[in-house]
């Protein structure tokens, strides 16, 4: 994405990670944010840190490899900067509420007006048309009106939320490759396109079989707590010492989890028998599985060649040489933090070094520069 620029008028999570990702695979990234305080996301904590304990981890957390300006999108000069930035920009990046943006004078049509070649990504809540289009939505309604909630938890009558803001994110992630396609699109016909995606589509994006399901079989899915809704076994069981997960495909995979554990019953060759008898297999499993630790049935399930693992604390995940090995965690110099790590962009690139990263910006700490930028681009128009 090096040459790409990109305008990010976002704010919380889901416009600020698309745009975060555009700016680790090489993007500038202009975040404009209001000089009363900025994103939103600058004051949600805890936890909050620095000298005066009053940075925002949530906002480090989606803001890295970003510029930040201070705009007034109310103010006449405000409206006027956005104005001349707009030409110089490949890709602008909202998620206001549906009809803000063209009350803060900035309809499509205007800013197509001003750059042809505009990619404009535009995340809302529940869609920008439809029946309930513009609706307010945050991660937490979407999951429930998606119908996650109502696949997670330990039984269908406690329906759970996903503990990440996965509607925020998954958002995010289908507007970064969204704006992706509309750029190489771009580089045939010489316009740029909008992009839409929302928290609701976002979800509902990613039903996988839970929808076909209905779609197709007119099954309802429901939740069905830490096993798999149509495999057996293949969750989370109980150690000695804790919990491990084992994940068993398929009938072979079986066998060899069946020797390991001493478990010799007919009625579970196939995996439809399986799961018929799932409580009393995961019963069976967990009596023999409860004599042993968790890393003595690891390293015998792992040399079988069996899919299982630990259940990690989010400090554990962030020690694990793994982890470190994927470049999943960054260092970055921050103007009063210091060094901090952070995580990582999920994507390599074979044959590319990793990059520096820049640390998430201060409020405004790129005015000057950004302007400076600016006022060059026009001198060379």
């Amino acid at each position: 994405m090096e040459g790409v620029v990109v305008l990010d008028l976002s704010r919380a999570l889901a416009g600020p990670h698309a745009a975060q990702m555009l700016g680790d695979l090489g993007a500038k990234v202009i975040k404009v944010e209001h000089p009363g305080g900025g994103d939103d996301s600058r004051s949600w904590g805890p936890p909050f840190v620095g000298e005066n304990g009053d940075i925002s981890t949530y906002f480090l957390s989606c803001n890295r490899n970003k510029e930040s300006i201070t705009v007034d999108l109310k103010s006449e000069s405000g409206v006027k900067l956005i104005e001349r930035l707009i030409p110089h920009c490949d890709v602008l990046i909202e998620n206001f509420r549906t009809g803000v943006l063209d009350r803060l004078g900035f309809p499509v049509e205007r800013l197509h007006a001003l750059n042809p070649r505009l990619v404009i990504l535009s995340i809302s809540g529940f869609g920008h048309d439809g029946p309930e289009g513009g609706r307010p939505g945050y991660d937490q309604i979407a999951q429930g009106e998606a119908g996650l909630m109502s696949l997670t938890g330990p039984s269908p009558e406690e329906p759970y939320r996903v503990g990440a803001s996965i509607a925020d994110l998954l958002a995010g992630l289908h507007g970064a490759y969204g704006v992706a396609a509309a750029l190489h699109e771009r580089h045939r016909t010489g316009r740029g396109r909008v992009v839409r995606t929302s928290l609701l589509a976002s979800v509902v994006g990613v039903h996988a079989y839970h929808g076909t399901a209905w779609t197709v079989a007119g099954q309802v899915p429901k939740a069905s707590g830490n096993h798999h809704a149509s495999i057996t076994p293949y969750g989370a069981f109980h150690c000695a010492d804790g919990m491990i997960q084992i994940a068993v495909a398929t009938d072979a995979q079986w066998r060899k989890v069946a020797a390991i554990l001493g478990i010799d019953n007919p009625a579970y060759a196939v995996n439809s028998a399986r799961f018929a008898h799932r409580d009393e297999l995961i019963d069976e499993m967990e009596k023999v599985l409860r004599v042993h630790d968790r890393a003595h049935w690891l390293e015998r399930l792992t040399a079988a060649g069996v899919p299982a693992g630990a259940i990690r604390s989010v400090d554990e995940v962030y020690g694990w040489d793994q982890v470190a090995s994927q470049g999943l965690i960054v260092e970055v110099d921050h103007p009063a933090l210091g060094p901090i790590r952070l995580p990582g962009p999920p994507l390599r690139f074979d044959g590319m070094p990793a990059r520096d990263h820049l640390a998430p910006p201060e409020l405004g700490a790129d005015n000057a520069e950004v302007l400076a930028w600016l006022e060059a681009r026009e001198r060379e128009a």
